[in-house]
């Protein structure tokens, strides 16, 4: 069906025009639309498309060349990058959220790592459940089971989630591991961020997770979770800087790698990167300059619509570092 999509774009290629086509996460979709509308002003020569369908999806056409550039929230491997010949970009940072449908609750709820791990390895099955309701003193919580949630295959959102729960939890990392594509002991699928906050906003006493923007955007709660120095953190633009402030000090030169559970007072557990990925090697001159031009753009002006979109700036060390990748695009 993607493919299908974009050879029906293709052929309608205004020759006036430098058309860029993008596939990959839907959780920057208004982020990047909201660039590509911004950008297109400074470069009316320039229009690009973007097609939101799963990180994986993102990987997949733009290594086969099938895309322009493809977008992602799950870092390629160094290896998978250096077959496809890829340049990977971190653009933003944003976070990870535990929403949840809690009829009758007032205060935000605290989520330990332990209690996350159970919720999604099955072990712990009821909203009273000691884990749940130890960091929640004052809040009635019911002898429900919990109606867990999770997204469908080739998702970003899933490979930073169990990424994070692979770090925190052994049985978690042994049993189930991480990836855009897992093997889910317990839940009900929904397919991406949107459809994955409708449903747990539509189902009493549901849990799930979605990228920070989509909880606000559906007006659902979402918790705080107890980060590796001990403390309950709420995603937000300053916690999640503060995530990859105390990434880099342990990895100064990794920026594409995961920054989930870092050290920090302040750190939000679960904060990531979110990549574009381009061609190393763009056979098109004019394709070339466009996609050179738009990173450039995105790593400036574009930083300044990070926030109202639900996400972080890039640290300063980040955006000089990838500025000088991006000369090297041939």
């Amino acid at each position: 069906m993607l493919m299908l999509a974009l050879l029906q774009i293709a052929p309608a290629q205004d020759s006036e025009k430098v058309r860029l086509i993008g596939v990959g996460t839907t959780s920057t979709l208004a982020l990047y639309s909201k660039w590509f509308q911004v950008f297109e002003r400074t470069r009316p020569d320039v229009n690009i498309i973007y097609i939101p369908s799963g990180s994986e999806a993102g990987i997949k056409m733009v290594t086969s060349g099938a895309a322009d550039f493809g977008s992602t929230d799950a870092p390629m491997t160094a290896q998978r990058r250096a077959r496809g010949n890829v340049l990977q970009i971190a653009t933003v940072l944003g976070a990870i959220v535990p929403i949840y449908n809690l009829p009758g609750a007032v205060k935000t709820l605290r989520f330990s790592a332990p209690a996350l791990a159970g919720i999604y390895l099955g072990t712990i099955t009821r909203w009273n459940d000691p884990a749940i309701s130890g960091p929640n003193p004052g809040v009635d919580l019911p002898s429900i089971n919990i109606a867990v949630v999770h997204s469908a295959e080739g998702r970003g959102a899933t490979f930073i989630w169990s990424d994070y729960l692979s770090k925190v939890s052994v049985e978690w990392r042994t049993r189930i591991g991480r990836g855009t594509s897992i093997e889910w002991p317990v839940g009900k699928l929904a397919d991406g961020n949107g459809n994955l906050a409708r449903t747990v906003k539509e189902t009493p006493y549901s849990i799930g997770y979605v990228e920070l923007v989509y909880a606000v955007q559906n007006r659902l709660p979402y918790g705080q979770v107890q980060n590796a120095a001990g403390n309950f953190i709420a995603a937000d633009a300053s916690s999640i800087t503060a995530a990859a402030t105390a990434a880099a000090k342990d990895a100064p030169s990794e920026f594409r790698a995961s920054i989930t559970n870092p050290h920090g007072e302040k750190s939000y557990p679960i904060s990531s990167f979110t990549w574009i990925l381009v061609l190393e090697t763009i056979q098109s001159p004019a394709k070339r300059e466009a996609v050179k031009d738009f990173l450039r753009w995105a790593l400036d002006e574009g930083q300044n619509y990070a926030e109202p979109t639900g996400f972080a700036r890039l640290p300063k060390a980040v955006v000089e570092e990838e500025l000088n990748a991006i000369e090297n695009i041939q």
